[in-house]
């Protein structure tokens, strides 16, 4: 955001050397360091450009106006801020798509598979029984990532507790969704491992976790919208560094909703009561 004074002209033909304020999102240091390096320079870049044929010689002198920069929500640029957040759900990603993935798997490739479809229940009712322990283990991962962030690393927790455990909770659930969905895909637990890893490199590199969302092509923004761990990031550093509430982590929650019952619906097709 920037915030030019009032009489800004007039104070620039008096001569006072006025200031414009640039406050900048600087929960990711990396994205906002180019843009503020280029900041810094931005009046003398103007004047350079503006003062041309015989205003040539003025070109180099001090510029009328400073421009003071503002880093909010971490002043210092300090790296683990932004890292830390980003692990959480790089981790997750990571250990709850495998984890179901290859324990469903591994019910087919030693038959026990059957002993569970012989019984009368319905298919989404198996696929919650799946779900159910490994949230339990996702949480336990992420109150030990808290631990560790506040602890070791200094992380500021300035949002709600309760609501960033709330936005874990549909997360995870759409990542069991998706390893549960591979299983349905998979004839082995080696194909359920590289259908893990072809969906988390892209969500590790595509999500703003390694690169500035922004500075991405648009084709890539486009396929890391789709990703439930962009929006993630984006919520549970909102909640940690900036104490974002509910109504700033609605627009990130829905999309990760409607990518849990998307996935589900698929999940459940290709659900097979009976063994070929």
């Amino acid at each position: 955001m920037v915030s030019i004074p009032e009489n800004f002209a007039r104070k620039l033909v008096r001569g006072e050397h006025p200031s414009i304020l640039v406050e900048a999102d600087a929960t990711d240091p990396t994205a906002v360091g180019n843009a503020v390096g280029a900041l810094s320079q931005l009046a003398q870049t103007a004047l350079n450009r503006d003062l041309q044929g015989a205003l040539q010689p003025l070109q180099g002198k001090p510029a009328p106006f400073d421009v003071q920069i503002h880093r909010r929500y971490n002043p210092e640029g300090i790296t683990q801020y932004n890292i830390v957040p980003g692990l959480m759900g790089v981790i997750l990603t990571m250990t709850m798509i495998m984890q179901t993935g290859l324990a469903m798997t591994r019910e087919r490739e030693r038959g026990t598979m059957e002993n569970l479809l012989a019984t009368p229940v319905r298919p989404f009712e198996v696929m919650a029984g799946k779900i159910v322990p490994y949230i339990m283990v996702g949480y336990i991962q992420v109150t030990l990532i808290l631990l560790a962030a506040r602890l070791i690393f200094g992380v500021p927790i300035l949002g709600s507790v309760v609501l960033l455990y709330i936005v874990v909770l549909a997360f995870i659930a759409a990542n069991l969704a998706v390893g549960l969905m591979f299983s349905t895909v998979a004839k082995n637990q080696m194909q359920a491992m590289q259908m893990t890893f072809f969906f988390f490199l892209p969500s590790m590199l595509l999500s703003g976790f390694m690169f500035p969302f922004r500075g991405m092509p648009e084709w890539a923004q486009n396929v890391g919208s789709l990703l439930p761990l962009t929006h993630f990031l984006r919520m549970v550093r909102g909640i940690l560094l900036k104490g974002n509430g509910l109504m700033e982590t609605l627009p990130h929650l829905w999309p990760i909703g409607l990518f849990l019952l998307t996935v589900v619906a698929i999940g459940l097709k290709r659900y097979r009561k009976t063994l070929d």
